[in-house]
């Protein structure tokens, strides 16, 4: 029996790991038997599972393995289950540690979508394109407010935040809309070019690629940056890449090429090199994977530079998919929610403003931005979810993992086994004392 849990770390968390449809095909093909807890907020009615074929119930407690999306808080967290969800622990992330104790505790095992990965680490359960998204029609909708304040009216005033689109197809529709809108009135000198920029290249960023799309960008190299003509009446795309971002300091190393092997196992051999692209962006999407071992692409004090210069910053929003709290952008000091979805970041202070009022850069830092598009974001994750969850519910929990059954792919996802960390995770055993 499996079970698929509530949500309840956000109002706003509408999604669902696996949504009616792949259910009741699991039920039919596979034989597999679901209970739904009830949910108010869920993107999916009760109903919908209902005829899908699930119990839905108050509880969970007949169900030895339970499907969430989010973290569960530790006092509802049961002796001895099987609980598959994001759990946000491998960067010893202080505020899941309790949680990663008390699994530990209850002899539970714990598999991470995050670490379902392929033989060549690429990730297989996901929901980062929707983030990416869903992450660049709310840039957008920020930039068009911030422009708004500064008394410079543009098409980009009308667009809406992404929850507010019934679905993706609604959302790109009246986009396009727009965007042909933004064409043929032109842009206004304050904002001309317009110049959005990518750091990374992987499913976040591709999908706010997608959207940006929508308005026909002229897609240029990042060396090409400081060749485009001052008020030129065009949307520009610069995607940057590693090579892009840092370099080696010493001199052999600079005149060999790039080794992203090398950066990825010694980054501390590497420096920042970026800065100099962002005097040239209106908007900086971030969507790359970072933590304490990487540098910084923008610190605070090269935004203190920046806004001490005597020309007004072209840069208006640093749109933060990746959200990392003081990481690759060090401005970003605390994530924000769909509601209340962007702060502006006043680099001579280190204080933050919500909203788009402020002498700095919007900040759009929403942690949990898949969320604003919950029927089309579950969908598509339940679609990569589902093919796992026969060899899940068959698995014998029983024996060591290695002869559990569980598919490697869900092995080496596993964090905690029986309520014991597993030989890849080991590194967290300090947050357990």
């Amino acid at each position: 029996m499996i079970g698929i849990r509530q949500e309840d770390k956000s109002r706003w968390e509408a999604r669902v790991p696996l949504v009616p449809a792949d259910l009741k095909r699991l039920l039919q093909d596979a034989h597999l038997k679901f209970q739904v807890q009830t949910s108010p907020i869920r993107a999916f009615a009760d109903d919908e599972f209902r005829q899908a074929g699930a119990a839905v119930v108050t509880d969970l407690r007949e169900c030895p393995i339970i499907l969430s999306v989010k973290e569960i808080p530790p006092p509802l967290l049961e002796p001895g289950k099987t609980y598959l969800f994001f759990s946000h622990t491998i960067k010893h992330q202080p505020q899941n540690m309790p949680m990663l104790r008390r699994l530990v505790e209850l002899g539970c095992t714990l598999i991470d979508y995050e670490r379902i990965v392929d033989a060549q680490g690429r990730r297989l359960v996901f929901f980062g394109r929707y983030a990416g998204l869903a992450g660049m029609i709310d840039v957008l909708w920020a930039l068009g407010q911030r422009l708004t304040h500064e008394g410079v009216p543009t098409s980009l005033a009308t667009v809406r935040r992404a929850y507010a689109y019934k679905t993706l197809d609604d959302a790109k529709r009246e986009l396009s809309q727009l965007a042909a809108q933004l064409r043929q009135e032109g842009l206004p000198a304050a904002v001309a070019p317009l110049v959005v920029g990518f750091a990374g290249y992987g499913h976040v960023s591709l999908g706010a690629q997608e959207i940006w799309n929508l308005f026909a960008p002229r897609e240029i190299a990042p060396d090409e940056l400081g060749s485009i003509s001052p008020g030129a009446q065009e949307c520009f795309k610069v995607v940057f890449r590693e090579e892009h971002m840092v370099a080696r300091p010493d001199a052999a190393a600079r005149r060999a090429p790039f080794d992203l092997q090398d950066y990825y196992s010694h980054p501390e051999k590497y420096r920042v090199k970026f800065f100099p692209y962002v005097r040239h962006l209106s908007v900086l999407i971030n969507g790359i994977y970072w933590d304490a071992r990487y540098p910084r692409l923008i610190t605070r004090a090269q935004l203190r530079e920046l806004w001490s210069e005597s020309q007004r910053p072209r840069l208006r929003v640093l749109g933060d998919i990746s959200c990392d709290i003081e990481g690759s952008l060090e401005s970003t000091v605390r994530a924000t929610d769909p509601g209340n979805p962007v702060y502006v970041y006043e680099p001579h202070t280190g204080q933050t403003r919500d909203g788009v009022a402020g002498d700095g850069p919007v900040v759009l830092a929403v942690d949990i931005l898949p969320c604003e598009l919950p029927v089309d974001s579950s969908a598509h994750f339940s679609q990569s979810l589902s093919p796992f969850l026969a060899a899940l519910e068959q698995a014998d929990f029983a024996r060591p993992l290695e002869q559990s059954g569980l598919p490697a792919e869900l092995q080496g996802a596993t964090i905690v086994y029986r309520g014991k960390l597993t030989e890849p995770y080991r590194h967290l055993e300090s947050e357990l004392r």
